[in-house]
């Protein structure tokens, strides 16, 4: 079950915040959907349907193979990077300790 003090653990490690107002919205939203998911889990059979990533099978759809096309070399991408190092390119820690 998520809580309010659930939302602010997860707010804070991600390092963002809201006010009360926005927390009790959150809450009300994971609230419906977890009464959604106990009465999915009330379906006769439900463990017997196959997960889908999508509602229907589309048998016309071909993509294309991934074809590398005009790349940079190393050096043309590093050429402006303010900072590099082993051959990155160096950016400012965003993760805090």
């Amino acid at each position: 079950m998520v809580t309010k003090e659930k939302l602010k653990d997860y707010a804070a490690k991600l390092m963002f915040d809201m006010d009360d107002e926005g927390y009790d919205r959150t809450l009300k939203e994971f609230e419906t959907i977890e009464k959604h998911m106990a009465l999915i889990g009330k379906i006769d059979n439900i463990s017997k349907v196959e997960p889908m990533t999508f509602p229907y099978v589309i048998y016309h759809a071909h993509l294309r193979e991934d074809e590398a096309k005009d790349c940079l070399t190393n050096e043309e991408v590093l050429a402006n990077a303010k900072e590099t190092k082993a051959n990155q390119v160096k950016v400012p820690k965003v993760v805090g300790e």
